[in-house]
């Protein structure tokens, strides 16, 4: 059993950091992007075909975070412009529609054009022994890099100006228009750094499993429920939610098999927002 909890402690700190670039998004400016997964998909075969050109492991994985700032400026720049300036259920209803075809164009190129191409982050070196139990260096890697992305995003939120002017959109965009702060900005660089934890996400999974092109739609789908679970724009929600939801995850495999697994993790989206409609750490309206 301590194995199975470790193997999910892996697997939940991933699904929280995917959580997050999704929930500052939606919190931000009222956009879900179903094209979450293929951007970290798209990264993620940038960085394998990078190491296949002969770059070394470092630079293919700073040219596939770089990739995927790009998609999320790219995204920003484009099709999304249209979406900010509505409200409401048109605006939310606009951002499905869009990036829904824009998961549909990438998952069909990427698997027209490289079908066979996935990413394996091999991390030598011999199992290490955690609690008794023996845990591969690649998982053990994931996990530190995942902790100190979190303690980043933390710090950041918590601690700077750029940081606070965020936060102050997210919980009033009017007032923060008032005071001076450019919601716009904001938008492009939480969008641009969501791609990056998309990234980041895809490098930090291929240490402990491939990630294919057909990868996409289900971290779109882990995302979504931690999301929903966690609380709309809440880092510390999605943290919390995707270690409880990798923990259930893996239990729940470990016992009774992935297909149904899926079903409870759903149950428990559908639970909360019946219970909680803000999620265990959002903020209620």
């Amino acid at each position: 059993m301590t194995a199975v909890i470790l193997d999910g402690i892996v697997l939940g700190l991933q699904f929280g950091l995917l959580a997050v670039g999704l929930t500052l998004v939606y919190g931000l400016g009222g956009v879900l992007n179903l094209a979450y997964g293929q951007m970290a998909v798209a990264a993620a075969i940038v960085v394998a075909l990078a190491m296949d050109a002969g770059l070394s492991a470092g630079v293919a994985v700073g040219v596939g975070l770089l990739a995927g700032g790009l998609f999320g400026l790219l995204l920003d720049a484009t099709l999304l412009r249209p979406v900010y300036r509505l409200r409401g259920e048109a605006q939310i209803l606009l951002s499905l529609l869009l990036t829904l075809g824009v998961a549909f164009i990438v998952d069909g190129l990427l698997t027209w054009q490289l079908p066979l191409e996935a990413l394996t982050l091999n991390i030598g070196g011999g199992a290490v022994e955690i609690f008794g139990v023996p845990m591969r260096r690649g998982s053990l890697w994931a996990s530190g890099i995942t902790v100190a992305a979190f303690v980043a995003l933390f710090f950041f939120f918590r601690s700077t100006m750029l940081g606070r002017a965020v936060r102050s959109i997210i919980q009033d965009e009017e007032g923060a228009r008032l005071v001076g702060i450019d919601p716009n900005r904001m938008r492009t660089m939480i969008l641009v750094s969501s791609g990056v934890l998309a990234a980041l996400v895809a490098v930090t999974r291929s240490m402990s499993i491939p990630v294919t092109v057909t990868s996409g739609i289900s971290f779109t789908i882990f995302a979504l429920i931690v999301t929903v679970v966690g609380g709309l724009g809440s880092v510390a929600g999605a943290f919390f939610a995707g270690l409880l939801l990798g923990i259930i995850n893996t239990i729940s495999s470990f016992y009774i098999g992935t297909f149904l697994t899926l079903i409870i993790l759903l149950s428990a989206a559908a639970l909360t927002i019946l219970i909680r409609p803000s999620g265990l750490l959002g903020v209620a309206e």
